[in-house]
């Protein structure tokens, strides 16, 4: 089997979208052939490519000013679509609607084999962003519409995001629901780790640690988080809150907080790397904080289950679907005021503290070995399916030579 992996953004460039497509065609390289079809993005480094165990092929891009990505040019790449064109693929997965996205499905539909997307973000609000006039939003959102229902089938991050497609952004390509999952392992000496963390950044042994992990940047509600933070602090809790990850709003968080006088009380970390770093500070923090209402279903708050910390969510938004409220996680209301007083609630409480802790780690934790079993799974099944259906030769005989077969 030949996987193609298509996406908009790639290594050195770090999100969530990235890490999933990395995680997948790493366990795929297991099983067959994989490569990835991405942007040269700024700062890629052609010899790194060759490191990862399965095939990397980009195309150039142009930097845009202001944002953390670029715009990819597949189309405009011979370099790019030479090795495409010669690939042999027998699926291909898209993991964003773009260019490079649009590339994969004209592939499989000019090779006639299946093709796959994955639903992974709420484009509508980076669109909103944006564009700001609704028309031209309505017209970016049915372009990328366009590209998903091309697919064969689509894959939602989780329930809320497949009802979000199919009832708001005008989904007809059958979907599912296939989630994410971590490459991290619950650390073995948890004292171990918090000392390390302790060391590291400053932090005094049994002092409260908060904990975010991610790009730096407002769409995630951070300047929300710092306001509740503040409110926090005010009712007498002390604590040590860690921003970890970098972003372009970082300059702007960091006068925030010192503004609010939380100079004392928050730690930046800077990008984290390591995967064992970043098991560390998840097994040190009491609490994940992740009020979000941009992102669609995260890879930090598996990261975090994994370590046993609970994560608390904004209601209404689409990344808590998979967390149930005092069961395996929290829920509150979508106000600086709400958010802070569930934090010191938790911080109270040590029977519930822990309660939702042990059940945030066995039922949120969830292995991308165990993820990609499935997918290699339904790959299989996709192509058995694409096997049966007429080839386009088939079609243009039943069309043009309707007789030939009845005469031989």
């Amino acid at each position: 089997m030949k996987v193609g992996l298509f996406i908009d953004t790639f290594y050195p460039m770090v999100d969530g979208v990235v890490k999933v497509v990395d995680n997948y065609a790493r366990r795929l390289a297991k099983k067959c052939e994989v490569a990835v079809f991405c942007p040269a993005v700024k700062g890629y480094n052609p010899e790194q490519d060759k490191e990862f165990p399965y095939q990397i092929v980009r195309c150039t891009s142009l930097s845009v000013p202001g944002q953390d990505y670029s715009l990819p040019l597949p189309l405009a790449d011979p370099a790019f679509n030479l090795p495409l064109a010669k690939s042999g693929l027998d699926i291909v997965h898209i993991h964003s609607p773009f260019a490079v996205g649009m590339a994969g499905v004209f592939y499989a539909k000019i090779h006639q084999v299946p093709v796959v997307g994955t639903l992974h973000s709420q484009y509508r609000q980076d669109f909103e962003r944006t564009f700001k006039l609704e028309p031209t939003v309505k017209m970016a959102l049915n372009t990328l519409m366009m590209t998903f229902n091309s697919c064969d089938e689509c894959w939602a991050v989780n329930g809320a995001i497949k009802d979000l497609y199919v009832n708001e952004y005008g989904l007809t390509t059958p979907c599912d629901v296939v989630l994410n999952a971590t490459d991290h392992v619950p650390v073995d000496d948890q004292a171990a780790a918090a000392a390390r963390v302790n060391s590291r950044y400053g932090i005094a042994p049994g002092e409260t640690v908060l904990l975010f992990v991610g790009r730096l940047n407002f769409q995630k509600n951070l300047d929300f988080t710092a306001r509740a933070l503040k409110i926090l602090k005010d009712r007498g809790e002390h604590f040590k809150m860690i921003f970890a990850g970098q972003g372009q709003d970082e300059k702007q968080l960091v006068e925030l907080v010192n503004e609010l006088g939380l100079t004392g009380d928050v730690v930046f970390t800077g990008l984290v790397g390591g995967r064992e770093e970043l098991q560390d500070l998840y097994s040190r923090a009491k609490l994940f904080l992740f009020p979000s209402l941009y992102d669609a279903n995260s890879l930090v708050q598996i990261e975090a289950a994994c370590q046993g910390t609970p994560t608390i969510f904004l209601k209404g938004s689409r990344t808590s679907a998979t967390v149930q409220d005092g069961v395996n996680g929290f829920i509150v209301e979508p106000t600086e005021e709400a958010f802070a007083y569930k934090i010191q609630e938790i911080l109270h409480d040590d029977a519930l503290y822990n309660r939702i802790s042990k059940a945030a780690r066995e039922q949120l934790y969830l292995d991308w070995d165990t993820v990609v079993d499935g997918v290699y799974n339904r790959y299989q099944d996709h192509i058995a399916r694409n096997a049966e259906k007429p080839t386009l030769e088939d079609r243009l005989k039943q069309v043009f030579l309707p007789d030939v077969d009845k005469e031989n």
